[in-house]
């Protein structure tokens, strides 16, 4: 599992979850060009990464919210660094909580132009040099709503599953080139995001934090939160040359939280 010489783009990654993939591919020897819209955050994640095989990583400014701008950015990228990427991380941003029926229509366009727009962007711009070498990964970082819709989170639930299914359907078709696409999907796990969703329900509910983890934890059989650097692993190993027979699937990273196989 080591990836020297390969190279890896990875989304939403000054942060949590996009950020712990980034340290481990950097670890394992993969260069790495983070995105994400924050050019000082980029700067400091990029100068902070392991450099274990002297790699020279890198990064591109581009906000999710706007697909074009990301289009562009990565296509621009790749006129100067026509090699490509040998491994694409999909990540972002979840959409805000709330009841379903509350949502004004907007937030599902916007969640599915930030998600489901964006990654179909990204793997249009990096699928042409992963066929040439006959080999590449696409892994999305989704939800375990995919498999078990969550209370409170409607927009995500419903956005989540059509990345799923839209990841399902490349699979099928890249799965003859050597490309593989896999879904990794964190239960509860510590980031700001979580942070800021035990928050609100803290405001909505009147109870404290202590009373709200507990609910969480009780619903997790290995009684923990987990940890972003746990699901890099996860998705280090997808990454992997070990997992080349491995496409089209879900992989919780949960604690055991999810209800079905």
């Amino acid at each position: 599992m080591d990836f020297l010489s390969q190279r890896a783009l990875v989304g939403g990654s000054t942060q949590g979850i996009g950020r712990a993939v980034a340290e481990e591919l950097a670890r394992r020897g993969a260069t790495v060009t983070l995105l994400a819209r924050n050019e000082a955050a980029l700067r400091e994640a990029a100068a902070a990464l392991p450099t274990p095989a002297q790699q020279k990583h890198d990064f591109i400014v581009a906000d999710f919210s706007y697909p074009d701008q990301v289009r562009d950015g990565v296509q621009a990228y790749l006129r100067a660094h026509p090699a490509g990427f040998d491994v694409l991380v999909n990540n972002t941003g979840g959409p805000a909580g709330g009841p379903l029926l509350d949502a004004p229509v907007e937030a599902f366009r916007a969640a599915f132009e930030q998600h489901l727009v964006c990654n179909h962007l990204l793997a249009q711009a990096v699928v042409p040099a992963m066929r040439a070498r006959g080999r590449g990964r696409i892994i999305n970082i989704i939800s375990t709503s995919v498999k078990q819709p969550l209370p409170g989170l409607g927009v995500s639930n419903t956005i989540r599953a059509a990345v799923g299914n839209w990841a399902k359907t490349l699979a099928t078709e890249l799965a003859a080139a050597g490309i593989t696409v896999n879904n990794v999907l964190p239960g509860a796990t510590v980031t700001q995001r979580h942070t800021d969703l035990i928050g609100k329900k803290v405001a909505a509910t009147g109870q404290t934090t202590e009373q709200v983890e507990a609910e969480l934890l009780a619903r997790i059989p290995a009684a923990r939160f987990g940890q972003a650097r746990e699901v890099a692993a996860a998705v280090a190993f997808l990454a992997s040359d070990a997992a080349a027979y491995i496409t089209g699937i879900n992989v919780p990273v949960d604690g055991g939280r999810t209800g079905s196989l």
